[in-house]
């Protein structure tokens, strides 16, 4: 850069930073939003796993079996049963409008039939639109009332003078031991705080870059902005992306800072990739709101388009549902969205550490999302000069 183009640079940059302090909206996008969706990620899952998750019980029964039977079921922390209903149906439109996200339903005679050796059943029902809530409830479920199940046989088998040990070892001949990998105490802020905060982050760098753009078009300023860099396309877009650029990268190693200090979260690599994938995640996502803003320069349109891109993003990163398992086209699609590299490098980074020579692609591509950008600047440039997408 020779210096009449770094003066150039300097006096967009310049200009920029005079527009963010100037007005009260970029502080709340750039700055206290971003800190709050920190905040917010970093202390949701502050007890490891789900917790209190509202369900609802229907006694048909009403005896003290039941009663027990409702009893362990809000004993268990998964769960707080926080509705009790007369009939299933009312049950289940609690559910369908998310006032709970499940219920047992105990039928009549449950006690009686129990203790007679009568075929009976303990029905439960969940919502699972949502698949990590649906999951802890179908666990709460399962692990409470496997136990309910065993109790009628264990009594009865104990009467005939059988031990403990010979009971388990008819009811539960093989014991299963569970060893989770990375991650033995199923602590949900290990695999989801983090990706989750970046997903949300990428969404708002996203929608800030296209308004930081968008607005110098609606408002008129964009010539102005051009002849700051003396007519040079590429400097007008560095110098005024880059305050944002280093705003948002104090946050990421902010955000790193507090997951991986605080919080504890556990990392198997140096802070060097770590923050080097979080860097290229920021300006990976500016330049695709530049080349998509570049194509077709209205503001209206594309702000739902970025929405749309930065929403898809965070279904097709991988935080919930592993990409290679969705339709293979699906599957490639998901390599369009820098968010999907930074979760491929971040599960290497947090899980396994399996060497740059694992992830060297993910932070290649991370970088040449800025290529493109190249192509379609002539083309921003005449839409400034031609100011044809200026509000009238």
């Amino acid at each position: 850069m020779n210096q009449s183009s770094g003066n150039a640079f300097m006096a967009v940059f310049k200009r920029e930073i005079l527009r963010m302090v100037s007005r009260r909206f970029y502080y709340g996008t750039t700055i206290i939003l971003p800190l709050f969706t920190l905040l917010f990620m970093s202390t949701i899952f502050k007890n490891g796993q789900m917790e209190n998750i509202p369900v609802g019980v229907v006694d048909l029964d009403n005896t003290p079996t039941s009663r027990q039977i409702i009893r362990n079921v809000d004993a268990v922390p998964t769960f707080d049963v926080t509705l009790r209903f007369s009939n299933p149906a009312d049950a289940r439109d609690a559910t369908v409008r998310k006032d709970i996200y499940g219920y047992l339903v105990i039928p009549q005679k449950f006690e009686q039939d129990m203790y007679d050796q009568k075929y009976t059943t303990l029905n439960y029902y969940y919502h699972y639109a949502l698949l990590s809530v649906g999951s802890e409830v179908l666990s709460g479920y399962e692990n409470i009332l496997e136990l309910a199940a065993a109790a009628p046989v264990m009594t009865a088998a104990a009467s005939t003078g059988l031990s403990e040990g010979q009971i388990k070892g008819v009811l539960l001949p093989v014991t299963n031991h569970d060893h989770p990998l990375s991650n033995p105490n199923m602590n949900y802020s290990i695999y989801l705080s983090n990706p989750f905060f970046f997903v949300l982050f990428q969404i708002l760098i996203l929608l800030i870059t296209l308004y930081s753009m968008g607005n110098e078009i609606n408002n008129g300023t964009a010539p102005e902005w051009l002849a700051t860099a003396k007519g040079n396309i590429v400097t007008a877009i560095a110098g005024k992306l880059c305050p944002y650029t280093i705003v948002f990268t104090v946050i990421t190693v902010f955000a790193n800072y507090i997951f991986f200090g605080p919080l504890q979260l556990p990392y198997n690599s140096s802070l060097f990739p770590l923050i080097l994938s979080s860097v290229l995640v920021v300006t990976a996502s500016q330049a695709l709101s530049v080349f998509v803003f570049s194509i077709y320069p209205n503001m209206g349109i594309i702000i739902s388009i970025i929405s749309m891109l930065g929403s898809l993003g965070a279904t097709l990163a991988g935080v919930t549902f592993p990409p290679p398992a969705m339709h293979p086209l699906v599957h490639y699609i998901s390599y369009l969205f820098p968010i999907r590299h930074y979760f491929m490098i971040n599960e290497n980074i947090l899980h396994g550490n399996f060497g740059f020579a694992y992830s060297w692609y993910n932070y290649v591509i991370l970088f040449c999302y800025i290529l493109p950008v190249f192509a379609l600047l002539p083309h921003f440039r005449k839409v400034i000069i031609s100011r044809r997408y200026e509000e009238k």
